[in-house]
């Protein structure tokens, strides 16, 4: 039997434009409380943020069959994409307006199966280092639980004003 997922998103140049007038953690807040449009992507894999505060970013998301892969789990992508976006977000909540950030690196640890029997997943960001050009970050995936189910750290270039 056939399944189909409809997913609608927002001009991503208009929320990229508004990220950089605004610093990095009021630009979150206010993706988090709906007065900006959620990215594509969260869109598209269905996470959302719901925790920001200065140095620290949390995601959640409830994996379901649209985001297995062929060998009947969830895709570790899924994994590594909420990772991502908790710890580039955490860094991103340090940014004044008009600075921003990039990963240079990620590595991630896939320690359990994710299926759609797993829940909902928490994606936990927090600030290592923050320097004047690099800042590093490491993140969390639990369960509610808190279980984990993967960890990772990140580098990011810090851009000023650029």
């Amino acid at each position: 039997m056939a399944r189909t997922l409809t997913v609608e998103w927002s001009d991503p140049a208009a929320l990229a434009a508004a990220g950089r007038s605004m610093a990095g953690i009021d630009f979150l807040r206010a993706l988090r409380d709906g007065r900006l449009p959620p990215p594509p992507i969260a869109q598209l894999l269905g996470f959302r943020l719901v925790e920001v505060e200065p140095g620290h970013a949390v995601f959640e998301c409830v994996p379901g069959e649209q985001h297995y892969n062929p060998i009947g789990v969830v895709h570790g992508g899924l994994a590594m994409t909420l990772l991502d976006s908790a710890m580039g977000c955490c860094v991103q909540t340090r940014m004044p307006a008009g600075s921003g950030y990039t990963t240079l690196e990620a590595k991630s640890n896939l320690v359990r199966a994710i299926t759609d029997k797993t829940g909902r997943l928490r994606a936990i960001g927090k600030v290592v280092h923050l320097g004047n050009r690099i800042a590093t970050a490491e993140g969390r995936l639990e369960d509610a639980a808190g279980k984990l189910y993967a960890h990772a750290t990140t580098t990011c270039i810090v851009l000023n004003g650029g």
